[in-house]
C-alpha cells in the first residue's frame, strides 16, 4: 500500500502531536519577502482532504488542513501579498499572490455553522507538534484532479492503513460515481 500516495507528511506514517502545544508560525513558499501568519494555538480535527479547492503541495492527492480559532490567526508580514482565491466560496482562501499557496480560509458568513473557525495547512510552519491528522474528507473527490475511479480502493485501504478513516457523504460507491459523472463533465476523464 506505500506506493499510495496521499500527502508527503502522512506517506511515511502520521506523526503525533505534542500535548499542550500552543501554535506556530506559517510561511508562504516565496524565496524573497514571505507571507507569515502566527497562529496562537493548535489545530482541531486536522484532516487529509480530497476536495479542489483546498491548496495541496506538488504531487499531494490530498491537502492536510485543520481549524484555529479566528482570532488566534494573525498576518505578521507582507499581508499585501494576500489575496482571496474566489470570493464567492464559503471558505475565503486567503492565498499568497507571489507563490499561490493558501495561508487561511475564513468563513464571513455568521450563521455558517463554522464561522469563526480559520482553516490553515500547518505544513507551512517549521515548529513541530501539531495535533496529527485524523480522517480524510472528502476522499472521492480526488477523481476531480484526476486520480482514476478503479484506483480509490486503493487509496481507502491506504488511507485506512494510515489510520485515517476516509469519508464521503453517501457510500463511497455512490460517491465515486458523482465525481466521476464531474470530473468526465470537466473534462478531467474521458467520457
Amino acid at each position: 500500500m506505500a506506493t499510495v500516495k496521499i500527502h508527503p507528511l502522512v506517506d511515511q506514517g502520521v506523526k503525533q502531536g505534542t500535548p499542550n502545544f500552543a501554535g506556530g508560525t506559517l510561511t508562504c513558499h516565496c524565496a524573497r519577502d514571505p507571507v507569515t501568519v502566527r497562529i496562537g494555538s493548535n489545530v482541531a480535527f486536522n484532516h487529509a482532504c480530497g476536495c479542489t479547492k483546498c491548496w495541496k503541495p506538488a504531487g499531494a492527492q490530498f491537502s492536510l488542513v485543520g481549524v484555529v480559532p479566528r482570532d488566534k490567526v494573525t498576518v505578521t508580514a507582507n499581508a499585501q501579498k494576500l489575496k482571496v482565491v474566489d470570493a464567492s466560496a464559503t471558505i475565503q482562501r486567503h492565498a499568497c499572490s507571489g507563490c499561490g499557496v493558501h495561508m487561511y480560509g475564513r468563513i464571513e458568513n455568521k450563521s455558517h455553522p463554522f464561522y469563526g473557525l480559520d482553516f490553515i495547512h500547518v505544513e507551512l510552519s517549521k515548529e513541530s507538534g501539531w495535533e496529527a491528522p485524523e480522517f480524510a474528507a472528502f476522499v472521492s473527490s480526488i477523481i476531480e484532479s484526476g486520480a482514476k475511479p478503479e484506483q480509490m480502493g486503493a487509496v481507502r485501504a491506504r488511507l485506512k492503513e494510515l489510520h485515517l478513516e476516509p469519508y464521503d457523504c453517501l457510500s463511497p460507491a455512490l460517491m465515486d460515481l458523482i465525481a466521476t459523472h464531474t470530473a468526465k463533465a470537466k473534462g478531467v476523464l474521458a467520457a
